[in-house]
């Protein structure tokens, strides 16, 4: 585990006597991709306004590299980058004129870092056209670009594959990671996206009407909430009704039954003796959406 770079505190929002955070706590760590995940008003956009001092704190504190964002805001976030929905980028400028501005900001960036940021985010060969003629994934990486130009500790990205295709995403989910393991940079992402969060983030926070219901590694996300078993039988009508298990039928041979590895050959026995016949039996690998689900109680991520 590395240095402890952003801690949220028992943090509280309030607009007027509309409580929106309602104590949200947690950590991230360098090195660390932490996927922040939740429905639609659960208080996903505030916490990161919280936390980059773009909204007054109620109560509760946000510190960033040991430096409180309300009392010590500059030195705070000095080493903070983010891209809040789209990045912000010049369409008539070439990609190098644009990073030329930002750095203009940071004393201590000069060409050499610029262009090897450039080549951290595999836009050596376009640097020098028009930013409109970049795809979208290329805006993106530019944004990145832009955001790291000062070597940040962390970077806080809201849907950075919104709207991306594949092979965006996946030179996104490549750049990402890369900038994790090499630059060692703590990052935050807020996504609707679960299925490129799970792939993509070693940690995951999941916060509903205001309060954090877990923070955890990503495999223990899913390991936590109930395992269920993929059965193929000749009758999965039949099966559910021998059982009395939760299940949920999915074709007229194949269900899958909410019980525990323990429950499994107690199962097979009561199907045996009644006359189904098993095909097969396994494991059903519970997808961050399935966890998700079940520890929202059904509420969707939109």
């Amino acid at each position: 585990m590395g240095e402890l770079v952003l801690k949220c505190q028992d943090l509280h929002k309030k607009f007027g006597k509309k409580e929106i955070l309602k104590g949200v706590s947690l950590e991230l760590y360098q090195g660390d991709i932490l996927g922040f995940i939740g429905p639609n008003g659960a208080g996903k956009t505030t916490t990161i306004k919280l936390i980059l001092g773009l909204q007054s704190i109620t109560s509760g504190v946000v510190s960033i590299n040991g430096y409180d964002i309300e009392k010590q805001f500059t030195k705070a976030i000095e080493k903070v980058g983010a891209i809040i929905e789209n990045p912000d980028l010049y369409m008539y400028l070439t990609g190098f004129e644009n990073l030329k501005l930002v750095a203009n900001m940071y004393p201590e960036v000069d060409r050499t870092r610029i262009m090897e940021v450039v080549k951290l985010v595999r836009l050596d060969n376009r640097i020098n056209d028009k930013v409109s003629k970049y795809s979208l994934g290329m805006r993106q990486r530019l944004g990145v670009a832009q955001a790291i130009l000062h070597k940040p500790k962390l970077l806080i990205l809201d849907e950075p594959t919104n709207g991306l295709d594949p092979e965006g995403i996946k030179e996104m989910r490549d750049l990402l990671r890369e900038l994790a393991q090499k630059e060692k940079m703590a990052i935050f992402i807020s996504s609707h996206n679960l299925a490129e969060i799970e792939t993509l983030c070693n940690k995951v926070c999941i916060i509903q009407n205001g309060n954090v219901i877990e923070t955890t590694d990503m495999e223990k996300v899913k390991e936590t909430a109930q395992i269920h078993y993929h059965f193929v039988v000749d009758d999965s009508e039949k099966l559910k009704e021998v059982l009395g298990y939760p299940t949920e039928i999915k074709q007229k041979t194949e269900a899958i039954v909410d019980i525990i590895k323990e429950q499994v050959p107690e199962a097979v026995k009561e199907l045996v003796k009644n006359d189904v016949k098993i095909y097969g039996i396994y494991e059903e690998q519970m997808s961050l959406e399935d966890a998700f689900l079940k520890k929202t109680g059904g509420n969707t991520i939109d």
